[in-house]
C-alpha cells in the first residue's frame, strides 16, 4: 500500500488535493489518532515535525498545515486540518507527540487566536498579553486605534492557561503552574549580549543550578508574514535578508526556490552554481561569526578577533559581487541580480588557499585549551531522539547523530552533483556543536572548490513577467541554511500577492530545547549552550 492508501484506509473522510505540492484534508475528530499512527507505526515513523503553518480559509475556516517527515524512509506528508467556527476554535494538540509542536502551536494561537485542546501552555508567544485580537486573520482590524502603543510594562505570570478535553466532550480551562512562590526566578535577557539579541529566559535555580527554564520570545517581532501577503512576490524577497541576517542569501533563494518551484520555472545551470556558491559563503561567513562570538561569550578575546579579521574576507568577497555586506540582495525569482564580478573566481581561490591553514590555529588556540574543553564537553546534552522530536536541525542536530542536512535529503541547485561530507558527531554535547561547524567550514570549501573553475556560460537573469502570479495551491521548499532547515511555505490564490508566505525559522526549534537541555547544569554553561545553539533572533522572532 501507498502512503495515499494508507491514509484513505485509516481515515476515510480524508480528502486528497493535488493543487500544487499536494495535501491531505483530514477531520479534526481523527487528526490526533492519524497523527499518533503515521508517528508510532515502524514502517511509516513520521517523526519529524517539518513546519506546522496557522492558516485563515475565509468562510473554509480557520486551521493549521503539518508537514512531516519520516528519518527512516525521507517520505514527505502534508496534512491539513480546519475547524470550521471563527469563535470557538480549537484544534487537538500534537505537542505531546512532537515536543517541538509546543511552541509552534503557541504560535499559531497568537497569530490566528485557534486554542490547541489539551495543549500545557497557551500563552501567546511573540505579542503581549493584552493585544487585542489576532493579526494574521483575514478580518483583522489593522487601524492603530485597536492596538495602541502600551507604555506600560508587561506583567510576567508564574501560570499559564490550556485548554483540556473532558471525557464527557466538554472543554474547561485550566490554570498550570511555570514558577511555584518560593522558586528563586531570575532573568537574563533581553538585554543580555549572550542571549544574541533580544531574547529573554526566565530561569529557576536552586544555587547555581538551572531546575526550569521559560522562553519570551517577540522583542524584534515585525509581522514579516502579515507584511508579504500585501506585497508583490518581487517584493516580498527584501523581508528574507531581515531574518536570519546571518543565512541573507540563503534564505532569499529558499523563497526564489518556491516561487520558482510555484511557476514552474527552471533556472540556467549558470545560476545554480553561482547559487551554490553564495550560499557555501555565506555558511563560511556566518560559522566564522559563530566562533568568534562563542570564543568571546566564553572569554576568549584573541579568538574572538581572528575569526572577525578572517570573516571580512569572505564580506569584501560578497560585497564586490553582490554589494552588501550583511545583507544580500542577490537572488532574484528566475536568477540573480547580477553577473559575478571578474576578480570573483580568483578572489575565491584566494580565499581557500588562505583559510585553511588559518583554521589549524583556531583550533591551536581555542579547540585545544583546557578552560574550553572543560566547559564544553558533556554540557548542554541533546540526545538524537529529541533532537528529532524537536526539529532541532543543521549543526545541532548533526552534533547529535542525525543526518538532517537538506542538501542531502533533498538535493537542490547543484548539491546533487558535489561531492561533499555530512559531518556526523554523536555524542550531542556543546563541543560536538562546536565541532560540527569547524568541520563544516572546511566540506564548504569543498563544495566552492569544485565549482569555482566549473562556472558554465549562459544567462543569469531569466526573462520575468513584470507582473509575477503563482498558480493556485500551496508549495513547500527548503534549503539547508547556517544554522539548519530554512523553509517557506507559500499558498496561492493566482494573485499577484500571496495568500500566506510563512517561513519556518531554524531558531525556534533550538530555543525550544533550550528547557529540555538545560535541566541541571549550571548557569555559567546556560551561556556556552547558547552559543552551540547558535541561534539568531529576528529568524525566530520574524
Amino acid at each position: 500500500m501507498n502512503l495515499q492508501e494508507i491514509i484513505t484506509a485509516k481515515v476515510p473522510g480524508a480528502v486528497y488535493t493535488e493543487a500544487g505540492d499536494g495535501m491531505f484534508t483530514i477531520p479534526v475528530e481523527q487528526f490526533h489518532d492519524l497523527a499518533r499512527y503515521l508517528h508510532d507505526d515502524p514502517a511509516l515513523r513520521f517523526d519529524f515535525l517539518r513546519s506546522l503553518t496557522g492558516m485563515d480559509w475565509g468562510e473554509e475556516g480557520l486551521g493549521a498545515v503539518y508537514h512531516l517527515e519520516s528519518t527512516a524512509t525521507g517520505e514527505n506528508v502534508v496534512l491539513k486540518v480546519l475547524t470550521p467556527s471563527r469563535e470557538q476554535c480549537g484544534l487537538p494538540t500534537v505537542s505531546d507527540i512532537w515536543k517541538g509542536a509546543e511552541l509552534n502551536e503557541r504560535e499559531v494561537f497568537d497569530f490566528f487566536g485557534i486554542g490547541f485542546i489539551n495543549h500545557p501552555d497557551m500563552r501567546r508567544l511573540y505579542l503581549r498579553d493584552d493585544w487585542v485580537g489576532y493579526p494574521l486573520r483575514k478580518d483583522y482590524d489593522q487601524s492603530g486605534e485597536t492596538n495602541p502603543l502600551r507604555m506600560t510594562n508587561e506583567v510576567a505570570h508564574d501560570s499559564s492557561p490550556s485548554y483540556e478535553l473532558q471525557p464527557d466532550g466538554s472543554i474547561i480551562r485550566r490554570r498550570n503552574v511555570l514558577f511555584e512562590e518560593d522558586e528563586y526566578v531570575i532573568n537574563i535577557g533581553p538585554q543580555h549580549p549572550a542571549t544574541h539579541g533580544v531574547l529573554r529566559f526566565r530561569v529557576s535555580l536552586e544555587g547555581e543550578i538551572i531546575k526550569k527554564l521559560d522562553v519570551h520570545c517577540g522583542y524584534i517581532h515585525r509581522g514579516i508574514e502579515k507584511l508579504c501577503e500585501s506585497l508583490t512576490y518581487p517584493q516580498t524577497l527584501a523581508l528574507t535578508d531581515r531574518l536570519d541576517y546571518l543565512g541573507a542569501s540563503q534564505n532569499r533563494h529558499a523563497l526564489c526556490m518556491c516561487i520558482e518551484k510555484g511557476l514552474g520555472v527552471e533556472v540556467s545551470e549558470r545560476v545554480q552554481y553561482i547559487r551554490t556558491i553564495m550560499d557555501e559563503l555565506q555558511r563560511i561567513d556566518s560559522h566564522l561569526l559563530f566562533f568568534s562570538c562563542l570564543c568571546m561569550d566564553m572569554g576568549a578575546l584573541t579568538a574572538f578577533f581572528y575569526g572577525f579579521r578572517d570573516r571580512e574576507k569572505v564580506l569584501d568577497i560578497l560585497e564586490q559581487t553582490t554589494g552588501g555586506r550583511l545583507i544580500q540582495a542577490y537572488n532574484t525569482i528566475g536568477g540573480v541580480q547580477a553577473d559575478i564580478h571578474p576578480e570573483f573566481v580568483k578572489k575565491v581561490k584566494e580565499l581557500i588557499k588562505y583559510l585553511r591553514p588559518v583554521l589549524k590555529e583556531y583550533h591551536e588556540i581555542f579547540t585545544g585549551n583546557v578552560i574550553a574543553q572543560q566547559r564544553l564537553k558533556g554540557t548542554g546534552v541533546l540526545t538524537r531522539e529529541d533532537a528529532v522530536s524537536f526539529g532541532a536541525t543543521g549543526g545541532t542536530g548533526r552534533a547529535s547523530g542525525w543526518a538532517c542536512d537538506v542538501r542531502k535529503r533533498h538535493p537542490y541547485a547543484m548539491y546533487g552533483k558535489v561531492d561533499f561530507r555530512e559531518v556526523l558527531f554523536t555524542e550531542g554535547d556543546c563541543f560536538a556543536r562546536y565541532m560540527v561547524r569547524m568541520e563544516e567550514i572546511l566540506e564548504s570549501l569543498r563544495i566552492i572548490e569544485q565549482l569555482i573553475d566549473n562556472i558554465p556560460e549562459g544567462e543569469y537573469q531569466l526573462k520575468m513577467k513584470p507582473v509575477i502570479r503563482v498558480p493556485e495551491g500551496s508549495y513547500y521548499a527548503a534549503v539547508e541554511g547556517s544554522r539548519g532547515e530554512f523553509g517557506v511555505y507559500l499558498e496561492s490564490r493566482g494573485d499577484k500577492s500571496p495568500y500566506r508566505l510563512k517561513f519556518r525559522s531554524t531558531g525556534l526549534p533550538l530555543v525550544s530545547c533550550m528547557d529540555t537541555i538545560t535541566r541541571g547544569a549550571k548557569i555559567a554553561d546556560l551561556i556556552a549552550i547558547g552559543g552551540t545553539l547558535d541561534y539568531v533572533v529576528p529568524d525566530i522572532d520574524r
